[in-house]
């Protein structure tokens, strides 16, 4: 049970650094196209907020934990937990080494319910939690679009009506303002995007008999964390340029605009204990802001294939972990 124990918190953990480095773009692609951070500073100052918004908060790792299914319920929960974790590392490898967005929190929770599904059977899946998850997920961005017009919208008339015009200015002020706002979507991606590991490995410890509720403890936080600032350190280049530069033109009122939008909306859904996606968040707050100076300009070709991939990672992911689950469990049963 030990070894078990310890290779399901190193999967865990290899998903985390993979979703730090994945997710760098979400919190740093605005600042880096706009030039108001360098890429290296960028990058190592996310990776710090990132550690630190980690530390805040257990409620989005109690719902990962959870609301998919009963880990105490399910037979052979440990290996429900190894399947879900390899499918979810396959697939954000194949999403970061082709430079798509994708959603690490679909993957994971498609994972877990396809791994569940093959260890338990249907009635296994907590269903009812499932969909709820699914549909912030897939609200979410729906959201972002929207408020993120919405803030763009608002900034720009307070443009408009202090009669300052100026370029120039404007963009110096604003990259100013976005080394704030990347810092606290940093923050935010943390506090979101770290917790689903702990839930995984929460997950796996009630499942493996070692705690009976669904509390985090403090070596699961401080593990988690480390291994988010550590993936985070590295910087996923590829998915920031096509976040970057591949959507549309970004500008520091946009960008900023973008971040502040997304952290607010991360914010909110973390202290919901609902976990999002980032990468969609900030996503769609970037097309959303974008919008509204230049909608023509969108790279909507680029938008349809991000679009195609969040919708099939979910089911690719369950049909994933359900193969690997059969698979492996002969071998490690």
């Amino acid at each position: 049970m030990l070894t078990i124990l310890i290779i399901i918190v190193a999967l865990a953990l290899i998903f985390d650094f993979i979703n730090g480095f994945h997710d760098t773009a979400n919190a740093i692609a605005t600042s880096i196209s706009t030039r108001a951070l360098s890429p290296r500073f960028a990058v190592f100052y996310a990776a710090v907020l990132n550690f630190i918004g980690a530390l805040f908060s257990s409620e989005v790792a109690k719902t990962v934990g959870g609301s998919v299914a009963n880990p105490a319920a399910i037979e052979n929960g440990m290996y429900v937990v190894i399947a879900a974790l390899l499918s979810a590392i396959i697939w954000n490898l194949l999403t970061w080494y082709y430079g798509i967005p994708s959603s690490s929190s679909h993957t994971l929770i498609g994972s877990l319910a396809g791994a569940v599904i093959a260890g338990g059977g249907l009635s296994s899946v907590n269903w009812s939690g499932f969909q709820q998850i699914v549909l912030i997920l897939i609200l979410s961005p729906i959201v972002a679009f929207g408020t993120g017009f919405i803030i763009m919208w608002i900034i720009r008339q307070l443009i408009l009506a202090s009669g300052n015009q100026s370029r120039s200015k404007l963009n110096r002020t604003f990259r100013g303002f976005q080394i704030l706002s990347a810092g606290l979507l940093s923050f935010s991606h943390g506090g979101n995007d770290a917790q689903k590991a702990m839930g995984i490995i929460v997950f796996g410890l009630v499942a493996l008999g070692y705690q009976s509720d669904l509390e985090v403890p403090l070596w699961v936080k401080l593990s988690a964390a480390t291994a988010m600032g550590l993936g985070t350190s590295i910087g996923g280049w590829k998915i920031i340029k096509t976040v970057s530069k591949k959507l549309l033109k970004i500008e520091p009122i946009n960008g900023f605009a973008s971040d502040l939008n997304s952290s607010i909306v991360i914010q909110t859904s973390t202290h919901l204990g609902m976990p999002l996606s980032t990468t969609h968040v900030i996503s769609s707050s970037i097309i959303g802001t974008g919008s509204v100076l230049r909608f023509h300009d969108v790279k909507w070709g680029t938008v349809t294939r991000m679009v195609m991939t969040w919708v099939i990672t979910i089911p690719i992911s369950m049909v994933l972990a359900f193969l690997i689950y059969k698979i492996i469990f002969p071998f490690i049963s």
